[in-house]
Order: C-alpha cells, then sequence, then structure tokens
C-alpha cells in the first residue's frame, strides 16, 4: 500500500470551496498586498495563540529574520540556539550579521538543553532562540529564568509548533516574541510561503510592522532599514479558512502518533516522549531507530513516505564552518542526525495506511 509521507490533497478536498471562494474575494477587491484579509488573520492568529499581536510576514524564516532586526541585534552580537533545527534558524542570524551560539540538545525531547545555555553566555549574547521542534515545546521556564537573569531577549521559534502548549501556555506567548511557520507542511499551511510573530509588547509591534514594509512609516519615509517582508492577503485567504479546523487536524494528528506509539510497543523502535508539561501538535512523527539509512530504502521499497529531519547538524554546515565548530562538539544533536525518521501523520491517515507504517517498519526488523 502506498502512503506519502504527506498528502495535502486530502486536506484540500475537503475545504476546496470554501478556499477558492476566499481567493475570489481578493482578487474581486483587487486588494492585493496588505488589506482585511491579513489583518482578519493577523487578529486570529494572535487570538488563538494568547497574545495581544500578530505581524503577517512573508515566510517563517522572514519571521525570525525581522524579529531579530526590530530586536536590533546585528554585527557582533550572539544568539544562543539549537544546532539540531531547519536551517532558517541559524542562517537568519548569520544574515544580520550576528553570530549564532549552539548548544547541544536533550536527547529525549529534541530540544535545546536548557541546562548548557548559561556557560556560553558572554558580553555579546543579546538573544536566545529555542525552537519548539516537532510540535513539542522547548522547556521555557529555566530558559526565561536565564534570559531574566541576563537581561535577554527570547525569540521563539515556533514554525512547527503554533497552538502546541507548555505548562498550560501557547507557543509564542512566552518570549519577546514567537515566529510561526505557514509553509504548506505545517498544521496550519498556506498555499504557497507565509508566516507570523505574535508578541505581547505593543512598542516592537509596532517596530515589527514598519520593518516588514522597509521601515516606513507613514510611506516613504523610512526611519529604518527594513525589508519587504508583506503576508499576502491571498496566502491569508486561504490561511483564514484553514484556522478553525487546526485544533481538529492537531488532535488527529495527536491520535495518530498515540496509535503508532501504541503499535511500536516493545520493539527497537524509540518512539516520541513528550514530556508532561507539555502538548504537542505533531507536526512531525520523529522515530529513533539502529540502521536507519537502510530501513529508509526499505520502506521506500515498500511505497511508505518517511523523511530525515535534520540528516546533517548546523554547526557541521559548510556555510557555518568561520564560526570554527567541529565534530563532536555536539554530540546529542550529531547523534540524532544519524538515528531520526518522520513517518506519515497527516490527520487524513486511515487505520489500514497507518498499519501499512508499521508492518514495514517493524518488518524491516524482523
Amino acid at each position: 500500500m502506498q502512503v506519502p509521507l504527506l498528502d495535502l490533497k486530502a486536506q484540500y478536498a475537503q475545504i476546496r470551496d470554501e478556499v477558492l471562494a476566499q481567493i475570489n474575494d481578493v482578487l474581486d477587491s483587487q486588494v492585493c498586498i496588505g488589506g482585511p484579509k491579513v489583518e482578519q488573520l493577523e487578529e486570529a492568529v494572535a487570538k488563538a495563540s494568547d497574545c495581544a499581536y500578530a505581524v503577517g510576514v512573508s515566510s517563517g524564516t522572514d519571521a525570525l529574520l525581522n524579529a531579530l532586526m526590530s530586536l536590533e541585534i546585528g554585527a557582533d552580537d550572539e544568539v544562543i540556539t539549537t544546532p539540531f533545527t531547519f536551517f532558517a534558524t541559524a542562517g537568519s542570524i548569520w544574515r544580520t550579521g550576528a553570530r549564532p551560539v549552539f548548544v547541544d540538545i536533550d536527547p529525549v525531547t529534541y530540544n535545546i538543553d536548557p541546562e548548557k545555555i548559561e556557560h556560553v553566555i558572554s558580553k555579546n549574547t543579546k538573544a536566545i532562540m529555542p525552537v519548539h521542534l516537532f510540535g513539542q515545546m522547548a522547556d521555557m521556564d529555566p530558559i526565561m529564568a536565564i534570559a531574566g537573569r541576563n537581561s535577554l531577549a527570547v525569540i521563539e521559534d515556533a514554525a512547527q509548533s503554533i497552538t502546541s502548549t507548555y505548562k498550560g501556555r501557547k507557543a509564542g506567548s512566552i518570549g519577546t516574541c514567537g515566529c510561526f511557520s505557514f509553509f504548506p507542511s505545517k498544521n496550519l499551511g498556506g498555499i504557497g510561503d507565509g508566516g507570523m510573530i505574535v508578541t505581547n509588547d505593543e512598542a516592537l509591534a509596532h517596530r515589527l510592522r514598519m520593518m516588514r514594509n522597509h521601515g516606513s512609516e507613514p510611506k516613504y519615509y523610512h526611519q529604518y532599514v527594513g525589508g519587504n517582508f508583506r503576508l499576502d492577503p491571498i496566502q491569508a485567504a486561504a490561511l483564514l479558512v484553514k484556522l478553525p479546523h487546526l485544533d481538529a487536524w492537531s488532535k488527529a494528528r495527536r491520535k495518530n502518533a498515540a496509535y503508532y506509539t501504541k503499535k511500536f510497543k516493545d520493539s527497537v523502535v524509540q518512539t516520541p516522549r513528550i514530556s508532561e508539561d507539555c502538548e504537542s501538535i505533531f507536526n512531525q512523527y520523529v522515530i529513533r531507530v539502529p540502521r536507519r539509512d537502510e530501513l529508509i530504502k526499505h520502506l521506500r521499497s515498500r511505497q511508505i513516505g518517511c523523511e530525515i529531519y535534520y540528516p546533517v547538524p548546523l554547526h557541521l554546515q559548510e556555510c557555518f564552518g568561520p564560526l570554527g565548530y567541529r565534530q563532536g562538539d555536539f554530540p546529542e544533536a550529531e547523534k540524532a542526525a544519524q538515528e531520526v525518521l518522520a513517518l506519515p501523520i497527516y490527520p487524513e491517515l486511515t487505520d489500514e495506511m497507518k498499519d501499512a507504517v508499521v508492518g514495514a517498519v517493524l518488518e524491516f526488523y524482523e
């Protein structure tokens, strides 16, 4: 049985007419930059995230970049983050002229290990950027305590974790600001690139809005050098249709995750472990297995979708060579990169499809 890693067509079939109607509203209005759809989405995402303000931007990457620029982080500054994440986390730091400073991960959650953060704080450190990886939030209380003691901003990279919770608090609502991605594969995915920044800081929200429009206010009067980070209203239109379904879709992902975890019990497969403080939205269901690369070949021969998130930790990426990190600097991140594998987890999976995934994995280890 063929089971793709993700099937967006199955989701789209349920909401097609609503999406097309919303897009037609934008086209008929000819308000093609900003406008009411973007504003409505900002209000809805702020509410869903328990935040006072939300600022729509062009991608999750630009959400991070705008946040850094609006917090005036730049040349010679340092931002502490994890090496086990998507490239945009450290790439956005680098693009400001600042230096990403990595610390290793918790091998259970794959999120940044708070116990290792304070050791690398220097006089140049300006912020901590924890990543809420695979849908589970990082351990935020100790991170916020460290930030408070050292007067550091906290930028939550919540690209994979919109509406996830930590001790009942929503992703993006704890730090200085939080950054979401609407890349199509996300739980709340657009029909192209898009992103959002949430915050409870009114002054920062104002600065973020200016920076997404070349740092100008009013038009053609520029207080800052910003960028073109605007969210397309056609993306906002599609996301407004999807947002009311988000909780149900994430609940279905949690149900699928529980199904897998039960089926893999007492096998060599290490299933995801969610902290008792957290509720995950399972943007990915990531197992940890021996002979991972051989398993991938086997799964693909059975037409089972799978993917490695992430095969090369950021400290070992060629472009970050000037940072001076070496193999062995972050052993937990490096080990995870050799062993993790994401399986299909999207809401529309049937039990038959999930059984095909489980059967193919367990067959390999017989």
